[in-house]
C-alpha cells in the first residue's frame, strides 16, 4: 500500500539529481531540455510560414492547408496526458528520447512528401511523437529542480523559451522560404532532433515513479479519445458551424468521454492521473489561467500574422524580424514574474499578467492600416509578450508544485493540454468572429470580379482570409479591372480590421473575467516553504477561501501525510495492488 506525500517529499526516482547535483551537470540538463522544447515549439510555428508556398506547390485548398496545422495540434494535444503518464511509470528520457527519434524521421516523411494528404499524415505522426518529448521536458526540470527557488528559476528559463520559440519561428521561416523550397521547414527538424537525442543519451537523467500494477488502458484510451475529440470540435467548429448538428454532437461526446475518464480515474488504483487534483485551487485556477493566457496569445498571433502579411504585405522573414519584441518581452518577464511570484504569491502575479494582455488586446483592436510600426503595434506586441510571460511562469509553477514527483509527467502534460486547447480554442473562436465579419464585407465584391480577372480557386482563397491580398496584388489583370482590384484589396484589409476590433474586445472581456476569478478563488499568500503541500482533499479551510488566507501547510509523519495536528490522513491513502 503506497500513500500520497507532500509533492516535494517524495525523492525523485530512478537516479533523478537532486540539490546537491553539482551546478554545471544541473545547467547541462536545463539547457538540453530547453533545446527539446523549442525543437516541438519551432516545428509548429515554421510550417506556418510555410503553408503559402505549400498552397501553389501541392495544389492545396484552403482547408488543406489548415489541416497541415491542425493535424500536428490535434495529435499533439490528445496524446499529451497519455505519454505524460507512460514517462512517469516507464522513464521521462526513455519516452523523450523516443519522441525525439520520431520526430526526426516523420520530418523526413514531410520533407519528402509530394501530396497534401502525405505533408498532413506526417505532421499528424510529428504531432504524437512530440507529444512524448513536451512532457518530460517540464517533469526532469522538476525532478532536477527540487527546492522552489531553483525549480521556479528553471521554470522560468523553461517558459521564456516558448517566447523565444514564437519569435525565432518566424524568423526562421522567412529566411528558409527565401533561401530553399518549403521542404525545408521539415529537413531543418532533422538534425536539431539528431543532436538533442544525443545530448539527451549523455546528459539527461532516467527518472521514473515507483508505480506497481497494471497500465490503465481504459483511462489511456478515454484520455486521448476525449481530448482528441474536444479539440476536433474545436477546431472544426467554423467550418461546420458552431451550432451544427456535427459540432454539437462532437463537444457532447467529448463531454462524454471526458466524464467517463474522470470515472475511471477516481475508481482505478494506477490512475493515468489524479484528477481530484482539480479540487486543488492552486492547482485548478493556475490551470484555468494558462488555458485563458494561451487563447489569448495564439488569438493575437492568428491576427497579427493577418495583420502583418495581409495588410501591411510584408514578407515571412519581414514578419519575423518584427515579431522579435513580442519574444523579447516573454524571455525578459518570464523568470522575473516566476521568481517575484515565489515571493509575493501566485495570485497578485497572476492578475498582473491579465491586466497587461487585456490592455494589450485592446490596443490591438486599435490598429489601422495606416498605424506606424513603432507605435501602436509595437507597443501591444510588447504588453501581450509581458502578459503572457507573467500568466505563463508562476502559474506554471504553482501546477508543478501542486503535483508529487511520481506525477510530474502527468501533471507537466495537463499544463500542456490547456495550453494547447486554450490555443485552439483562441484561434477558433477569434477566427470565426473576424471571418464572419471579413466573408460578409469581402463576398459580394468576390462574387462581382469576373473570372478573367480571378479564377475560381483565387477567389475562394479571397473570401476566407486577408492574406491572399500579396497573390492578388501580383496578379496581372487588363487595365479595365485594376480599379476593382484596387477597391477589393482596400475592402479586405478594412474587413479584417473591423474583424481583429471586435475579437480583441472578447478577449479583453475573457482577461479581466479570469482575473476576477483568480482574485477572488485562488489564496493571496503562498504556502510556507514556497510550494503548496496535498492537503487539497480535505474540506478547504473557510478562511482560506474567503480571507485568502493561505491553506494550512500540511506535514508527513513517516511519510504519511496528515493535518495540522499531526494525526495520519488516511483519506489520503491510495491502495495499490
Amino acid at each position: 500500500m503506497s500513500v500520497l506525500t507532500a509533492p516535494r517529499s517524495t525523492p525523485p526516482h530512478g537516479g533523478a539529481p537532486s540539490e546537491t547535483t553539482s551546478l554545471p551537470r544541473r545547467a547541462a540538463i536545463l539547457v538540453v531540455v530547453c533545446l527539446a522544447e523549442l525543437l516541438v515549439l519551432l516545428d509548429n510555428t515554421v510550417v506556418n510560414v510555410a503553408l503559402p508556398s505549400m498552397g501553389v506547390s501541392l495544389g492545396a485548398d484552403f482547408a488543406g492547408l489548415q489541416w497541415i496545422v491542425d493535424a500536428y495540434t490535434l495529435t499533439f494535444a490528445g496524446f499529451l496526458l497519455a505519454c505524460g503518464h507512460l514517462g512517469d511509470r516507464y522513464g521521462r528520457r526513455r519516452v523523450m528520447m523516443i519522441g525525439l527519434a520520431g520526430v526526426a524521421v516523420m520530418s523526413v516523411g514531410g520533407a519528402l512528401a509530394t501530396g497534401v494528404g502525405m505533408v498532413v499524415a506526417a505532421r499528424a505522426a510529428m504531432g504524437v511523437f512530440a507529444a512524448a518529448v513536451f512532457p518530460a521536458t517540464l517533469a526532469i526540470l522538476t525532478a532536477t529542480f527540487t527546492s522552489p527557488k531553483a525549480r521556479g528559476a528553471a521554470i522560468a528559463v523553461w517558459t521564456a523559451m516558448a517566447g523565444f520559440a514564437v519569435a525565432i519561428g518566424p524568423t526562421a521561416g522567412g529566411w528558409l522560404l527565401e533561401h530553399f523550397s518549403w521542404h525545408s521547414v521539415f529537413w531543418m527538424n532533422v538534425p536539431i532532433a539528431l543532436a538533442v537525442l544525443a545530448a539527451a543519451a549523455l546528459v539527461l537523467p532516467e527518472s521514473r515513479t515507483q508505480a506497481h500494477g497494471r497500465l490503465d488502458v481504459p483511462g489511456l484510451v478515454l484520455s486521448l479519445a476525449g481530448i482528441a475529440t474536444l479539440v476536433w470540435s474545436i477546431i472544426e467548429g467554423p467550418r461546420n458551424g458552431w451550432l451544427s448538428p456535427i459540432t454539437l454532437g462532437a463537444l457532447a461526446g467529448a463531454v462524454a468521454l471526458l466524464a467517463a475518464f474522470v470515472w475511471r480515474e477516481i475508481r482505478a488504483q494506477n490512475p493515468v492521473f489524479d484528477v481530484t487534483l482539480f479540487r486543488n485551487r492552486r492547482f485548478s485556477l493556475p490551470a484555468l489561467s494558462i488555458t485563458v493566457a494561451y487563447f489569448s496569445m495564439f488569438g493575437f498571433l492568428f491576427l497579427i500574422t493577418q495583420y502583418f502579411q495581409g495588410i501591411q504585405e510584408y514578407s515571412p522573414l519581414e514578419f519575423g524580424i518584427r515579431s522579435l519584441p513580442f519574444a523579447a518581452a516573454v524571455l525578459i518577464a518570464a523568470p522575473a514574474a516566476t521568481m517575484l511570484a515565489l515571493r509575493i504569491g501566485t495570485t497578485a502575479v497572476l492578475i498582473g499578467g491579465f491586466v497587461l494582455l487585456a490592455a494589450g488586446m485592446g490596443l490591438a483592436g486599435q490598429v489601422t492600416v495606416d498605424s506606424p510600426y513603432a507605435g501602436i503595434v509595437l507597443i501591444s506586441m510588447i504588453l501581450m509578450g509581458l502578459g503572457l510571460a507573467v500568466v505563463q511562469g508562476p502559474a506554471t509553477e504553482s501546477v508543478m508544485a501542486s503535483v508529487t514527483a511520481d506525477e510530474a509527467g502527468a501533471g507537466s502534460a495537463v499544463n500542456d493540454t490547456t495550453r494547447e486547447i486554450g490555443g485552439a480554442l483562441g484561434v477558433a473562436v477569434l477566427g470565426s468572429i473576424v471571418a464572419s465579419t471579413y466573408t460578409a464585407t469581402v463576398t459580394p465584391l468576390v462574387d462581382r470580379i469576373p473570372d478573367t480577372m480571378m479564377d475560381p480557386q483565387q477567389k475562394e482563397y479571397a473570401r476566407q482570409s486577408v492574406l491572399t491580398v500579396l497573390e492578388i496584388r501580383q496578379h496581372d489583370v487588363p487595365s479595365l479591372f485594376s480599379g476593382t482590384k484596387d477597391q477589393l484589396i482596400l475592402t479586405m484589409k478594412s474587413a479584417a480590421l473591423d474583424g481583429f476590433q471586435i475579437a480583441s474586445y472578447a478577449t479583453v472581456g475573457l482577461a479581466v473575467l479570469c482575473a476576477i476569478v483568480v482574485a477572488v478563488l485562488l489564496p493571496w499568500r503562498r504556502p510556507e516553504g514556497g510550494s503548496v503541500l496535498l492537503g487539497w482533499m480535505a474540506a478547504p479551510s473557510p478562511d482560506a477561501d474567503a480571507g485568502g488566507v493561505p491553506d494550512a501547510p500540511a506535514e508527513t509523519e513517516g511519510g504519511v501525510h496528515t493535518a495540522d495536528t499531526g494525526a495520519p490522513r488516511p483519506d489520503l491513502e491510495r491502495s495499490d495492488p
